[in-house]
């Protein structure tokens, strides 16, 4: 039982044929220039709440905005009819609201203070399966009891679920052609002597108004004509259809395959087998879809492309089983990592897929699609729901990893030269390092050594050299052939192993020879090709070797590229160089002049 249409058809006023695809929706020819309106006022918003490239500390409340501004104009842009404007305008403002939340939160929670952390992208994954949810909603719904979702007719969800899909990269396509031809018509202005557009377009705040204004009109115009968009996603649909057949043999080889070669060589490809094996489940969802359609009367009346939507259908259950048990033996190797629990989380759901998809065959058989589509529409309900709930501030998955990572290091599980000190400090958030912080004091100097080391460190490039989890036979190899094209001075004074891990992991030697020179017992400076200065040091406190970032040593010099042979057997010399430059408050401005 679905309910009614809320909405009577609406009389045409003026006459002329409506372009649009459900009568509920009478013409709206202001549409267009309404919604390029909005685009370019929410640009210029989020132009001057993200233009924080001055400020010296990065702002939470500023990304938090910016993601408001960005996700609720969005979603009202894609949303949005005539009828019940009010409910877009409701729905878009609070997904704009909870997707800032979550940046303010992400945003906060690591040292780089990057917002788009896993959480933010749970809930656009959120956003994007409740946005036609919510339309479908709008259209049949006698009022606003949001609860009654699966009663929805599955025809009009998949079918909005499609058009957001084709009008959203429409109208992206839209932005990048208008920027083309605003730099077009800026260009032949300059010509004259007018450089107006062309300043324009210097200007952060035009850009960012050009795209919103762009997008808006692409939107308001693709709405308007929304029988030449579902035209346009049928043809993307049979398109996708075709390659069904492809990837069913694909997959029904690959699982006959692992019979006999068992799983073994999935964990020796050097991939990642569950991102693999998830990719390969998504594919097969995606193009399943596309051939069952929209309903009975939508789906492809092929024979092979309707059986191999069903093998798709199968196929997902044993794809997540294998993804499942792949990130199920990484976390009893290495322990719990909000990566690895996202991971988990994300076979779990593949799983429910793959389910729905086995009962949808067996039950269904010829007629799978039927028992198939309820199922995906409740599935979908639950996937908002949970996505949702994971990228709100609720759980801590930084706080049990960190948990689990220290009862690892303490029971002796893992050494403290291979724990993992980097995702401790810059991946488990304030739990990780406040643990951090407790190991520092720890009695056992090893670890207070390289955790205060962790705690120091700038970036997670600083730790390189001490927690590397590759092959010992691929490190050594990749040691033995740095070593090989770094001539080290004086002669015959060998290097520390730790910088030559540090000039193997970080490709310094990776084209051309290198020339390391000792310029004091805790000091080592290295040319690099094709002039560049790179030093290391030893900290004194915890006796480690690691890039001096002390000073600017890697900027290249103003001076012709060193070739090949003087890098091999040119003359090295450290020289004293007086030189003249402005500074102001002590701070160098530009390059020396004399």
């Amino acid at each position: 039982m679905t309910d009614a249409s809320a909405s009577p058809s609406a009389a045409e006023s003026s006459g002329a044929p409506s372009h649009r695809l459900d009568d509920g929706d009478p013409p709206w020819p202001l549409r267009p220039w309404i919604m390029a309106a909005i685009g370019a006022v929410a640009g210029l918003i989020f132009h001057w709440v993200v233009d924080w490239r001055y400020d010296a500390v990065r702002a939470p409340g500023r990304d938090a905005a910016a993601a408001f501004v960005a996700v609720a104009t969005v979603v009202f842009l894609l949303g949005v009819e005539r009828r019940r404007w009010h409910w877009a305008a409701g729905f878009a403002l609070g997904w704009g609201a909870i997707i800032g939340l979550i940046a303010w939160t992400s945003g906060g929670y690591n040292v780089g203070g990057s917002p788009f952390e896993w959480p933010f992208w749970s809930g656009i994954l959120a956003v994007l399966v409740a946005t036609p949810l919510f339309q479908t909603r709008r259209d049949v719904a006698p009022d606003w009891r949001f609860w009654k979702l699966w009663q929805m007719p599955y025809e009009r969800l998949h079918s909005h679920a499609w058009t957001d899909a084709v009008i959203g990269a429409a109208g992206l396509a839209f932005v990048g052609i208008s920027f083309l031809l605003t730099v077009l018509i800026g260009q032949m202005f300059k010509l004259i002597g007018i450089n107006l557009i062309f300043d324009l377009l210097n200007d952060e705040w035009f850009g960012w108004m050009l795209a919103g204004a762009a997008f808006g009109g692409a939107v308001g115009l693709l709405r308007e004509r929304d029988r030449l968009v579902a035209t346009l996603q049928r043809l993307v649909m049979i398109v996708l259809a075709v390659l069904a057949p492809v990837l069913a043999v694909a997959l029904g080889l690959f699982l006959l395959s692992l019979i006999g070669t068992g799983l073994a060589p999935l964990w020796e490809s050097g991939f990642s087998t569950a991102a693999l094996m998830m990719a390969a489940a998504a594919f097969a969802v995606l193009l399943a879809n596309a051939v069952i359609g929209n309903g009975r009367e939508d789906r492809s009346g092929n024979r092979v492309l309707h059986g191999a939507a069903a093998v798709l259908a199968v196929a997902v259950l044993p794809l997540a089983v294998i993804a499942f048990y792949s990130m199920h033996l990484r976390v009893i190797q290495y322990g719990w990592t909000p990566e690895r629990i996202w991971g988990v989380i994300a076979a779990m759901i593949a799983l429910g897929y793959g389910a729905v998809g086995l009962w949808a065959a067996v039950k269904g058989r010829r007629d799978f699609d039927d028992v198939l589509r309820p199922l995906q529409q409740r599935l979908a309900i639950g996937l908002t729901l949970i996505a949702l709930f994971l990228a709100l501030p609720i759980m801590d998955f930084g706080a049990i990893s960190t948990r689990d990572q220290l009862a690892r290091l303490k029971a002796g599980t893992v050494k403290a030269e291979k724990f993992d000190w980097a995702a401790m400090a810059f991946d488990f958030g304030p739990s990780g390092r406040k643990a951090l912080a407790e190991l520092a004091k720890s009695p056992d100097k090893a670890r207070a050594s390289l955790a205060g080391w962790a705690l120091k460190a700038k970036d997670r490039w600083d730790l390189v050299g001490y927690n590397e989890t590759v092959n010992p036979r691929d490190a050594a190899f990749g040691a033995k052939a740095i070593a090989e094209k770094v001539r080290v001075l004086p002669a015959g004074r060998p290097l520390p192993p730790e910088v030559y891990t540090l000039l193997d992991t970080r490709s310094f030697c990776g084209t051309a020879p290198c020339i390391a020179q000792w310029i004091g017992p805790e000091r080592i400076a290295v040319v690099v090709h094709p002039n560049n200065l790179i030093l290391f040091a030893r900290d004194p406190k915890t006796q480690a070797w690691g890039q001096d970032y002390g000073i600017d040593a890697t900027v290249e010099a103003a001076r012709a590229e060193l070739t090949t042979e003087q890098l091999e057997k040119g003359v090295l010399e450290i020289r004293t160089v007086t030189r003249r430059q402005i500074f102001v408050d002590g701070k160098p401005v530009g390059d020396d002049f004399e």
